[in-house]
């Protein structure tokens, strides 16, 4: 799964990331490699978020399956 990222730089220095597609998923870094780097484990922290929400797998009878999305 892909996702786009905003990169801004920080007037404090480093950079801002934010992930579009993820309302509130937010995250920051010293480099661009940094700031890349926590912004997928943001991604996965916000979706792993999700899932306890929606207690995905807590419902008796749900099989929880991955698909890939090609846009």
């Amino acid at each position: 799964m892909k996702f786009n990222v905003v990169l801004e730089r920080a007037e404090e220095g480093g950079f801002n990331v934010s992930v579009p597609a993820l309302d509130g998923c937010f995250t920051e870094g010293e480099t661009e490699e940094e700031a890349l780097k926590n912004a997928v484990e943001a991604i996965i922290c916000y979706l792993e978020g999700l899932e306890k929400v929606n207690q995905i797998r807590s419902r008796p009878g749900v099989t929880l399956r991955e698909v890939d999305i090609k846009l």
